[in-house]
């Protein structure tokens, strides 16, 4: 018996053991945040394992509570209701970040409201998920400055995350997601297996017959679904992971055993960061299958990404999700006894207990999670002056920065950055770290050393500017704006009205603390906001203040505070300065005192100015406001320690507004350095020469834009240039830039912005969906070297794109062989197949393309074509006579430019009667460019004036061609009797191409819009008779001379929110190139 009792006592002893062992290990602690907003149930399973383990390994201070140490969706089971947790605005002292799952959750995962003689996982309304913006951003902020371990698992970026998060998350892991997700059944007959849900049942288009163990694989872009039968194209059940080299020696795994949940596919872009690859044992069938559409064989299941002072793992898998773990963990041991008792088991918990459960402990070892020695980063040099530092000054006429201990003249060869990308306004600040990181290196290989941005932008522009400056082999300066808010302004007409004046004032403070890496901005809408920790100001080389200011708004503020006298401040004062003078230098002195005492640092500072509120007098202006009032930057001086850096004017000047420009006798004379008449230069030259601080020329240049706006007498013009004359342009002006003197310039603009207007076509948009496509006719939208249209059809003569289209119009052994369309951001796309293109064809017969846009309008009969009758009304034709005359034309009584400056503005033959629905008439489309014009100083008046825009160019619109011309509207390939057209949506009325809003009858209703279903489309192929022409052939065919109703198709397509685009660089930034190169 006492035996007994001392046996018993033994084994009692020893399973303490394990116990005691574990109260007696003191490791070191961490602060963890883990992230699942996929937690619709109180089993919490898709963190259980990783709360699990962290409390097991005793890596927390405190144990983690599983109901309630997560960030995400909080579910009440008793109450039928839940709470969100939101992630924390600051990751401030943590070391690992675990972002388990942000799937989210839908209704019918509740367990409240399923129904459980439904199958599950049928499609239901969206209650909570996705990875907003913000959240991830700062995630990427902390990860990137702080020394920290980001673990990402699977479903972290798929839907419904958006794609702007998914790209940066996947930048930021070094990895490349195809959009395919898979999982493993054990038996794929649904009957048998209810775990099969329901929304992928209702997914797949066929008739669901399968039956056995097999994969599913999901496409979550394109909807498209795959199976993956076992013994036709797969061997074994489940996928393993196989271990690279070294993922073996991390881990001390070589492979793992099944792994039966969800995955998603993901290739690595530098296969050395691959820890793990999935296997699963492909048959030569399941290899043809992958590669039918587009999958890889072999695709990554872990990767370890080392970045700053960070580690970042991706696991493309459900790895922590358990559905059970051990009710105890304070038992040293525990997770290989289960591990042991699980190794044969083939099932989630031999996965989790062999393989993941390993990984994670080496990953939370000290030594793991211990900081990334530092990168080796270049010293910046600093200059001081009575303890202020700065790196850069204006010397004489020169900009200079501080570099090695020694100053070195900096000629400016920069480009302005916008807020703006497709899809979003300026305001919502939705530029990614990875595309500023992208643009910031070609900027860098474009030979530019500066750039230039007018207002604050988000956390992520700061760092990505941080990083590149300290991998480049130069810096890339900046030029920082602070903004104010034009509307206010014009509303008061007084700028020392403090409505405006104190949130500009704030909003210095707040840029200076940003580009110092020492402010949290709160979010208010139409602001960048975030936490700002990248000090970038050793790079900021200038401050420039303001806008382009309103004349009136300077005008009436110097008549209301005419006697306010001369600023004397801290570090600014005045000399016979007029008010508006004086209260710039006000704001001048506030930024700079800021800076000085809260940073002790100083730099050059200027304001925004332009040619209408220049110094100079322009008697050859037409519009007295716009040389109403000058803003002298002569009468602002600096003293103190600011002496040291000085200040520069900062002007932007384009060649071909205001109109002086284009009428001053002198300016047209004169003669530049290379011997030829140039107004711009002339304008440059005067300017210098009336300024006794140097100038910087911060915004030039000309849009490379379908839409024209301003004529320059050298066709220097605001519109209507090819990429290639926009870069030769923009090239020409730099050099005048610099000849006359100027410290260098900023080219306006770095990218395309499609949320702009311009004063010609804005009555013609949707103001509030500018962002969701390209207007080729705004010029405006089009001044970027980067575009961002995608150009799905390549206007070549190339029918490869149009491979997948189905035809509107098909015919046999007939003159027109076919019609098709399509559409983009951009364009109306059609091509045309007929049976030849001679010469002959354009001399004889010709073709032309017949849309109807709106219903109930439009020609019934087409003036000049006899015999022939529309039962759908005509509101467009476009008229191919050959390739140098070609026209797009409208219904006379939908002619938009005819019912403004015919009959509202009265500039044109006011005696013209009304017109009329289904005159037959067609008109040209025309875009204004001036109205009437007196030039004072030379008594003369200039008409009214306008241009056809409706006229066609043929070239070849491929940009991958050596002959791009991108004003190419039509094509023709003579050889395969092929000709392909693409339309701006704006010449066809189309306010709105993603939500098919077009204008709505103009002389009933001329500010109102319609939503159509679509554009019904025919072809014509004419035969030029003696008076008229006649018809060859049609698509529909003619039934008794008409074009029935019942039988012109329809072109249709689906509504967007989100615009697709493709970053491209234009032929104008390799001249861009060329010209900031060649001074090197």
């Amino acid at each position: 018996m006492k035996k007994l009792l001392i046996l018993i006592g033994v084994i009692i002893l020893l399973s303490l053991l394990p116990m005691i062992a574990w109260f007696l290990d003191e490791p070191e602690p961490i602060e963890v945040a883990i992230i699942d907003k996929t937690v619709p149930d109180e089993t919490f399973r898709e963190h259980l394992g990783i709360t699990w383990l962290l409390n097991h390994y005793q890596k927390t201070s405190v144990p983690m509570d599983l109901t309630s140490d997560y960030y995400g969706f909080v579910p009440n089971e008793n109450e039928e209701s839940h709470t969100i947790q939101a992630l924390p605005s600051s990751y401030e002292g943590v070391d690992l970040i675990y972002l388990a799952d942000t799937y989210g959750v839908y209704e019918e995962d509740l367990p409240w409201v399923q129904d459980d003689e439904k199958r599950k996982g049928e499609r239901s309304s969206f209650v909570y998920g996705g990875l907003e913006m913000e959240e991830w951003s700062t995630i990427l902020n902390h990860v990137n400055n702080e020394p920290s371990t980001l673990i990402v698992e699977f479903n972290s970026f798929a839907s419904p995350t958006n794609p702007e998060v998914r790209e940066s998350m996947t930048n930021h892991l070094n990895i490349e997601w195809t959009g395919w997700t898979g999982r493993f059944f054990d038996e794929l007959d649904s009957s048998i297996n209810d775990e099969i849900p329901q929304w992928m049942l209702d997914q797949y288009e066929e008739k669901w017959q399968y039956a056995g163990p097999g994969f599913v694989l999901v496409n979550d872009q394109t909807e498209e679904l795959l199976v993956l039968v076992t013994g036709e194209h797969v061997s074994g059940d489940g996928v393993r992971l196989q271990f690279t080299e070294k993922g073996e020696n991390a881990f001390g795994l070589t492979d793992s055993s099944e792994y039966m949940y969800w995955f998603d596919i993901v290739i690595e872009k530098d296969p050395e960061e691959v820890l793990a690859y999935y296997n699963w044992n492909l048959t030569s069938e399941g290899e043809v299958l992958l590669e039918e559409h587009g999958i890889p064989v072999q695709f990554a299941a872990m990767t370890q990404h080392e970045k700053n002072a960070s580690r970042n793992y991706y696991f493309a898998g459900d790895f922590t999700d358990v559905r059970s773990v051990p009710s105890f963990y304070r038992y040293k041991g525990v997770s290989q006894i289960y591990k042991w008792f699980n190794q044969k088991d083939q099932s989630e918990q031999a996965f989790f207990w062999g393989t993941y459960v390993p990984v994670m402990k080496s990953i939370l070892n000290e030594d793991q999670l211990e900081a990334l020695p530092p990168t080796e980063k270049k010293p910046i040099a600093t200059a001081s002056e009575n303890d202020l530092l700065y790196t850069s000054r204006i010397n004489k006429d020169a900009f200079e920065v501080y570099v090695d201990g020694a100053w070195e003249e900096l000629v400016i060869k920069g480009v302005n950055i916008g807020m703006g990308k497709p899809g979003v306004f300026p305001g919502e600040a939705a530029i990614t770290y990875e595309e500023y990181a992208r643009w910031l290196q070609l900027i860098g290989e474009m030979g530019a050393n500066s750039i230039r941005v007018y207002t604050l932008h988000p956390p992520s522009f700061y760092q990505a500017l941080k990083d590149y400056n300290e991998e480049a082999e130069t810096p890339i300066y900046l030029f920082h704006g602070v903004w104010i808010e034009e509307e206010s302004l014009e509303e008061t007409l007084d700028a020392f009205d403090e409505s405006h004046t104190e949130d500009f004032q704030s909003e210095m403070k707040t840029i200076v603390d940003v580009i110092h890496g020492n402010r949290e901005v709160e979010a208010e809408p139409g602001h960048a906001h975030g936490k700002y920790e990248a000090d970038v100001s050793p790079y900021v080389i200038g401050w420039i203040l303001g806008i382009e200011w309103y004349p009136l708004m300077v005008e009436n503020t110097n008549q209301l505070h005419s006697d306010i006298g001369d600023y004397q401040g801290e570090y600014v004062t005045t000399s016979g300065a007029e008010p508006f003078e004086y209260w710039l230098a006000e704001q001048m002195d506030t930024i700079l005192d800021y800076e000085k005492k809260e940073y002790e640092w100083m730099r050059p500072i200027s304001f925004t100015n332009w040619v209408t509120t220049d110094l100079l007098k322009h008697p050859a202006e037409p519009n007295p406001e716009e040389d109403l009032v000058g803003v002298n930057p002569n009468v602002i001086h600096l003293k103190n320690e600011l002496e040291a850096t000085n200040q520069f004017a900062s002007y932007h000047v384009y060649p071909y507004y205001p109109d002086f420009l284009n009428f001053e006798e002198s300016y047209l004379e004169f003669e530049d350095h290379r011997g030829q008449p140039n107004n711009y230069a002339a304008y440059l030259q005067e300017l210098h020469q009336a300024h006794d601080i140097p100038v910087l020329i911060a915004e030039f240049g000309v849009p490379g834009s379908r839409g024209l706006t301003h004529e320059n007498p050298f066709g220097w013009n605001q519109g209507f240039l090819s990429e290639q004359e926009q870069g030769e342009i923009i090239k020409h002006l730099y050099e005048d830039i610099i000849h006359e003197g100027m410290l260098g310039g900023l080219v306006f603009t770095w990218q395309d912005e499609w949320f702009k207007r311009t004063w010609n076509t804005m009555d013609y948009d949707n103001p509030d969906h500018r962002p969701f496509w390209s207007n080729a006719q705004t010029n405006e939208q089009q001044f970027g070297l980067l575009s961002f249209d995608r150009h799905k059809i390549k206007v070549d003569g190339d029918v490869s794109d149009w491979e997948e289209n189905e035809p509107i119009y098909a015919a046999a052994n007939q003159p027109l062989k076919s019609l098709h369309a399509d559409h983009d951001e951009r364009y109306l796309y059609l091509k045309l197949e007929v049976d030849h293109t001679s010469e002959a064809l354009f001399e004889d017969i010709h073709p032309m393309i017949l849309l109807d846009t709106i219903p109930e309008q439009g020609n019934h009969h087409l003036e000049g074509i006899k015999d022939l009758k529309a039962e759908n009304g005509i509101d467009f034709m476009i008229d191919l006579k050959g390739l140098d005359e070609a026209s797009l034309k409208v219904d006379s009584y939908y002619d938009f430019f005819k019912l403004q400056y015919t009959y509202q503005f009265k500039m044109l033959n006011q005696d013209e009667p009304l017109p009329i629905k289904n005159s037959g008439k067609f008109e040209p489309i025309h875009l204004a460019l001036n109205q009437e014009l007196f030039i004072p100083s030379q008594e003369k008046v200039i008409p009214f004036s306008y241009y056809e825009t409706g006229k066609l160019r043929h070239g070849n619109g491929n940009p991958n061609a050596s002959e791009y011309d991108s004003l190419a509207d039509f094509y023709v390939n003579e050889e395969e009797g092929v000709i392909e057209i693409r339309i701006p949506w704006l010449l066809l009325n189309v306010k709105d191409p993603s939500s098919k809003e077009v204008m709505a009858d103009l002389y009933f209703n001329p500010e109102g819009s319609i939503t159509i279903e679509g554009i019904h489309i025919g072809a014509l192929l004419l035969e030029k008779g003696q008076d008229s022409y006649k018809v060859h052939d049609s698509f529909p065919k003619l039934s008794e001379g008409t074009l029935s109703a019942s039988d012109m198709n329809m072109y249709e397509w689906e509504d967007w929110v989100t615009p697709q685009y493709e970053e491209r660089l234009k032929q104008s930034y390799y001249k861009v190139q060329e010209a900031f190169l060649s001074g090197d």
